[in-house]
């Protein structure tokens, strides 16, 4: 089990510019979560890329603490597109 803040810790301190992130705990468990992630260095990836950078800035969290995770994740200009629609 790991706390909904240390996940979104490690989600800050592994991906640059990150202006926003949410993670729910889905199931109460804290094992299976969702996160939603905006970030400046998803703008030259696409989304597989952009999921494997989270994994990535989780990294042994995935392996075992972590046992499911959905991911939405934005670049800034995204994510205000969908705030204004």
């Amino acid at each position: 089990m790991v706390e909904p803040s240390i996940v979104e810790e490690r989600i800050r301190a592994g991906i640059e510019g990150v202006s926003h992130v949410a993670v729910v705990d889905l199931t109460g468990t804290k094992d299976h979560y969702e996160a939603t992630v905006v970030a400046k260095a998803f703008a030259d990836m696409n989304r597989v890329e952009q999921h494997q950078a989270v994994y990535g800035a989780l990294g042994e969290l995935m392996a075992g603490p972590v046992h499911a995770l959905a991911l939405k994740t934005y670049t800034p200009e995204r994510w205000a597109a969908l705030a204004s629609e």
